[in-house]
C-alpha cells in the first residue's frame, strides 16, 4: 500500500515536470509580429520614461506588446520616439502581470 502511495506521488511529480517543461519550450519559440511601434511615454502617456511598444489588430482588437529593454531595443527606440511607424518585429513573447512582453531580436520597418 505503501509503495503504491509513493510510485502515485513519483508520477505526480513527474507529470508536473514534463507539463511545466513543455510550457517553457513552447514559450522559448519565436514569434514575429507586425504592428505599429510607438513611444509608451511620448505617444501613449501610459509610461513615465520612453519605452518602445508594438501595437497589433488581433481579433479585431488593439493589442500592445511592450518592448523589454535590450541592444535591440536600444538602438531602434530612437526611430520610434517622435512618430510612430509601421514594423515588422522577431522575439520571444511572454505574459507578465496581464501584460504582453516581447524580447526582441529583430525590429525592421515594415514594407
Amino acid at each position: 500500500m505503501k509503495i503504491n502511495t509513493v510510485l502515485a506521488g513519483v508520477a505526480g511529480t513527474l507529470l508536473l515536470a514534463l507539463a511545466t517543461s513543455t510550457t517553457a519550450l513552447a514559450a522559448e519559440k519565436d514569434v514575429t509580429l507586425q504592428g505599429e511601434a510607438k513611444c509608451a511615454k511620448c505617444s501613449l502617456h501610459e509610461a513615465d520614461k520612453c519605452q518602445t511598444v508594438i501595437q497589433t489588430k488581433e481579433d479585431g482588437k488593439t493589442v500592445t506588446y511592450w518592448v523589454k529593454q535590450n541592444d535591440v531595443a536600444k538602438n531602434f527606440h530612437k526611430e520610434i520616439c517622435s512618430d510612430s511607424k509601421k514594423v515588422k518585429a522577431t522575439g520571444k513573447v511572454e505574459e507578465v502581470d496581464g501584460k504582453k512582453k516581447i524580447t526582441l531580436a529583430k525590429i525592421t520597418p515594415a514594407e
